[in-house]
């Protein structure tokens, strides 16, 4: 007699067949037995409390590995919590694909038990999305969402499975047939490279600017590129800056670096080099005032459409590797190298130490109770201390993320995870277990404000749970921006005396969180006491929480961006 499986062992053995080794989520109906029958095909599923941080997890593991994030939700209210990290994925341009259960499909439309219309609900967040509407479809619709993960511009995926179809049955035998058919099915694209001739007009154009700049972001990081920029940048003596998740690609503190000369780099420069970064708010739509109004930017991104939208004076339609390879190749036949005595480098170069010192001066001061930049220059050098693995960075809050941009040090790639694109806040503790499970050999430290904490603070019980190397420090300064900023005017009305609305409970013990699930905690107000925290967490490499005590005033409202606010 036949033996007989259901549609929960078919989609569990559809994913290990083709390559996921990790899932995040939230179980319960109907996705329960699929998430345990996931596991004992050896899928590690890191179970959460809330499905918006399992999904930033997701898409934060995709970014870290290359491989699609795997985002697991019950129906209904599940799959709509899921869409923090689905969106998440989307915009920061990372794959991942969110599997939701659904209702029983002859109950359509009847008032099911968490029904939802699923698929439209993706619709906005999502490059594909797709229902097996029979136990038979679940191996093609698998391979096909992991597929369009990847594929061009990586992105968010959605996967759809009803009740009904998670109890189905189908032969082991027929079953071994249709994930045979679908492994067919999956493509593996070959790199997109642009035709030589264009190569060849990037190349000119840096050889003759008098003042090229190299930009790239998160998705040079995304494509592993930082061998071929490094090279580009010690090859042409060209001054580089990175976007804030570009950091790291080439070691911030090399001498080439004009992060701390941001203003005159974009300012000044003729010919613009930008890879793997969008022309978007962060880079200030690559448009005058900020910029030179002659700027002449070289775009290479992979996503056709980017380069149509931004209009540069020359894109290169192409993965961020392939592509600074040929422009190396292209260098090298005929080598130009700007040197140290060159004007441009000369100018970005006595900006960037002018600029340092200043800030360095200000580090130097230990400011009690603590302002933001005491203790983020103790925890600067506490975690260059730890040398190779570097730990990834995990940056979240308005102010804190703010001065911990320009003050913390990237040497390594794909080591700093903050909010990326949208300005998320929340990623914080899923973007921590995401980087705890992707780099099980580097340390994980994040950097959050107390509202950023606040978003995800729970799973902190996840980190002790699955034992992860996480060490979370908390900025405390009472509040969003610190507490109550309001002018005497504003004070009125028949609330006048409740909490500012940027206001939290003063001194809050956010430390005790962490002991409550069994964890280390710390409470620290001086240089003294950080240090030791640091020292100490970092050696234990396991899950802490540090309680920071700042000075409520300190910082500024809405961070960098008051003009928005």
């Amino acid at each position: 007699m036949a033996d007989y499986l259901d549609g929960n062992v078919l989609a569990a053995k559809s994913f290990t067949r083709f390559g996921v080794t990790h899932m995040f989520g939230v179980v319960g109906i109907p996705v329960t037995s699929l998430a345990n029958r996931a596991v004992q095909m050896g899928i590690r599923f890191i179970a959460f409390h809330n499905e918006q941080s399992a999904g930033y997890a997701a898409s934060a593991y995709g970014y870290l590995t290359g491989h699609p994030g795997l985002l697991l939700t019950v129906s209904g209210p599940g799959c709509v919590h899921g869409l923090a990290g689905l969106s998440n994925a989307m915009i920061n341009t990372w794959p991942m694909v969110m599997i939701s259960g659904s209702s029983d499909q002859k109950d359509s439309g009847r008032g099911d038990f968490q029904e939802l219309d699923q698929i439209e609900a993706v619709k906005p967040f999502s490059k594909f999305s797709v229902k097996a509407k029979d136990i038979k479809e679940i191996p093609s619709c698998v391979a096909s969402v992991l597929n369009h993960a990847v594929s061009g511009r990586p992105g968010g995926c959605y996967l759809d499975l009803p009740t009904d179809v998670l109890h189905q049955t189908i032969t082991e035998s027929e079953a071994e047939k249709l994930l045979a058919e679908a492994e067919k099915e999956r493509i593996f694209e070959e790199s997109i490279v642009p035709p030589s001739s264009e190569i060849e007009k990037a190349v000119a154009l840096l050889r003759k600017a008098e003042r090229p700049l190299i930009v790239f972001g998160k998705g040079a990081a995304y494509g592993r590129a930082e061998g071929e920029l490094r090279k580009l940048v010690e090859r042409t003596g060209i001054p580089f800056l990175p976007t804030p998740m570009g950091k790291g690609l080439v070691n911030d503190d090399h001498e080439l670096a004009a992060s701390a000369a941001r203003s005159l780099a974009i300012g000044k420069c003729d010919v613009a080099l930008v890879v793997g970064a969008r022309l978007n708010w962060l880079l200030h739509f690559g448009e005058s005032p900020k910029w030179d109004k002659d700027v002449k930017f070289i775009l290479i991104d992979v996503c056709e459409e980017e380069i149509k939208l931004r209009k540069p004076h020359l894109g290169l339609v192409g993965d961020a590797k392939k592509v600074l390879e040929m422009i190396n190749k292209g260098i090298k036949d005929d080598p130009f190298c700007l040197g140290k005595s060159h004007p441009w480098v000369e100018a970005v170069s006595k900006k960037v130490k002018d600029n340092v010192s200043r800030m360095e001066a200000q580090l130097a001061k230990d400011v009690v109770p603590f302002n933001f930049l005491t203790p983020m220059r103790i925890i600067r050098d506490a975690i260059l201390g730890l040398g190779s693995p570097a730990p990834v960075v995990v940056s979240e809050g308005a102010n804190t993320m703010d001065v911990g941009r320009s003050v913390l040090v990237q040497t390594e790639p794909r080591t700093r995870l903050d909010a990326g694109t949208w300005g998320t806040m929340g990623v914080g503790l899923g973007y921590c277990i995401a980087a705890g499970v992707a780099n099980p050999e580097r340390l994980v430290v994040a950097v959050e404000g107390d509202s950023g904490f606040g978003f995800s603070g729970m799973e902190v019980e996840t980190l002790v749970r699955y034992k992860l190397p996480v060490v979370v420090i908390v900025f405390n300064n009472g509040g969003v921006y610190g507490g109550d900023r309001r002018s005497s005017e504003e004070v009125t009305g028949p609330f006048k005396d409740e909490p500012a609305p940027t206001s939290f409970v003063s001194g809050a013990a956010y430390h005790t969180l962490m002991e409550a699930f069994g964890g280390r905690g710390y409470l620290v107000g001086t240089p003294d006491e950080l240090k030791s925290a640091l020292s100490e967490s970092f050696s234990a490499r396991k899950p802490a929480v540090i309680n920071v005590i700042i000075d409520p005033f300190a910082g500024a409202e809405s961070g960098r961006m008051q003009h928005k606010n």
